[in-house]
């Protein structure tokens, strides 16, 4: 038994939280150590998904003058 088999994940498919490794790779997110921790990631997927945009902006320039006061 792997680790993840002991693990919680979150399955996109259908919006529930499974514990082990029962969907496709593809349908699931975690591993994660509770189940609470597991039906949190919807909103975790889209706070690191905003950062890692804003991070890329900043990198790339794109975000000068963006929210600064006139």
């Amino acid at each position: 038994m792997s680790n993840g088999d002991e693990k919680y994940w979150y399955n996109l498919e259908t919006g529930q939280v499974e514990f082990g490794m029962i969907s496709a790779s593809a349908d699931r997110v975690g591993p994660f150590d509770t189940e609470a921790e597991a039906s949190r990631a919807p909103e975790k997927l889209k706070e690191r998904s905003r950062a890692w945009a804003e991070e890329e902006a900043a990198e790339s320039g794109w975000d000068a003058g963006i929210g600064k006061a006139e």
